[in-house]
């Protein structure tokens, strides 16, 4: 069995399980966010009463961070009264952050696990050899009742990647590339394994970028195998017992991919879907009117400070707006003890509360018909950002930030190349 199905078969109480199988697993954890107030709804009219858990479940206010409007604060109240009834452990309310930065910094997320959540992107988690994955309101609803939520037991894909980076190049560029290549219907309800030379290597940011958008392929959820560096950040974080399942040797995946990223360069993926993507080289120098760095994909600490490595002692151009969003409070508490923010600031950024901001077209940020942003986020259909109308582009922060600073879309790898040069010198 592989590593994915040890885990599946563990929660359902089973020696065995098979791809394709229809197994019901006991949760480990269960979200819910500010998107789905239909979850408490459809909880009453199924007959709940009690969640199966009090210490299992947790509301996280981060796509109304704060309320923008008088239903999104409706929706905010009623949740509030649902968790201080059921008498939760875990509430993050808006001033946390993004739900899949939260539950990780709270220690709630582990190897091995099962996590659902109210979100797509819960196969983020899969970067801590968790079986994270996204459900809707009426799945969460029973999950919380009774504490456990059926699966089909999905396939496995395995996509090793090798090689290492050059400067200025990111993980946002290596999982670009293989989308742009493998395309948005390569793994649909499947689990996509990241290994290989490169991954093992991979901090837990980076992981969590490229797991972060296994679901814009389709896939039920992503898995990489923790190396040492999560381990001693999630290790740091809680003190759960746990155990890490080992693929067997013989195990045959369903389809094998391989990729090489030494030579890589960075990757756009162009509007209006994210695998229409193109190495920079390729891409116009389109004129931007808004930059953002943000979201459960670009809006951790080192996604700020490779804007800051851009910005620092910069103005951003003077048509050009930059919009940073940290992933959480604790990511932006950070940000500022390093200096990060101060210099953003005084290049031209505006800051915004810790949240999703305008990732899903409904906070700070918006754009109107015929603007074009270029994000840092993982996902550019029409009307992701407000406007129908409006062009989104996406890339890494380094990538953002470059453009920002010069009003265009533009190669990072350019400052990187400057600061290399003027480190030289000064030797």
């Amino acid at each position: 069995m592989h590593a994915v199905e040890k885990i599946l078969a563990k929660a359902a109480g089973k020696e065995c399980v098979r791809a394709g199988e229809i197994i019901n697993c006991k949760i480990d954890f269960a979200e819910i966010n500010d998107l789905y107030l239909q979850t408490i709804y459809s909880f009453y009219e199924m007959g709940g009463r009690k969640v199966w858990d009090k210490d299992k479940v947790a509301f996280i206010f981060d796509h109304y961070a704060p309320a923008p409007t008088i239903k999104t604060a409706q929706i905010h109240k009623e949740m509030r009264k649902f968790v201080r009834e059921q008498e939760l452990t875990h509430h993050f309310d808006i001033n946390s952050g993004v739900c899949h930065q939260v539950l990780v910094e709270a220690g709630l997320v582990w190897p091995g696990m099962i996590l659902i959540a109210t979100d797509s992107h819960t196969t983020t988690h899969g970067a801590f050899g968790a079986f994270g994955t996204g459900v809707g309101a009426t799945d969460m609803a029973t999950a919380i009742i009774s504490g456990e939520l059926w699966f089909r037991v999905p396939e496995v894909i395995k996509i090793e990647i090798e090689g290492q980076l050059q400067s200025g190049v990111y993980a946002k560029d290596v999982i670009l590339y293989i989308l742009g290549k493998l395309k948005a219907d390569a793994a649909v309800y499947k689990v996509i394994e990241y290994c290989g030379s490169y991954v093992e290597k991979l901090d837990v940011a980076d992981r969590m970028t490229i797991c972060n958008m296994a679901v814009e392929m389709g896939a039920k959820t992503a898995y990489m195998k923790p190396n040492d560096k999560v381990l001693e950040y999630v290790c740091k974080r809680t003190n759960r017992e746990f155990v890490i399942p080992e693929t067997d040797p013989d195990y045959e995946y369903s389809t094998v991919y391989h990729f090489d990223v030494s030579n890589l360069s960075p990757q756009v993926a162009v509007p209006h879907s994210v695998d229409n993507v193109y190495p920079i080289e390729e891409v116009d120098k389109v004129k931007i009117d808004q930059a953002f760095i943000g979201s459960c994909t670009g809006g951790r600490l080192e996604d700020i400070e490779a804007a800051y490595r851009v910005l620092d002692g910069n103005k951003i151009h003077p048509d050009t707006r930059l919009i940073i969003i940290p992933a959480s409070t604790e990511v932006l508490q950070r940000a500022i003890e390093l200096g990060y923010i101060q210099s953003l600031l005084k290049a031209g950024a505006t800051l915004v509360t810790p949240g999703c901001g305008p990732c899903l077209g409904t906070h700070e940020g918006l754009l109107t018909e015929g603007e074009v942003c270029i994000s840092a986020t993982n996902r550019n259909f029409p009307g992701r950002m407000g406007s129908t109308g409006a062009k989104i582009y996406l890339a890494s922060p380094a990538c953002v930030a470059a453009s920002a600073l010069m009003g265009e879309i533009t190669d990072p790898r350019d400052f990187f190349r400057e600061m290399n040069t003027s480190a030289h010198s000064v030797k």
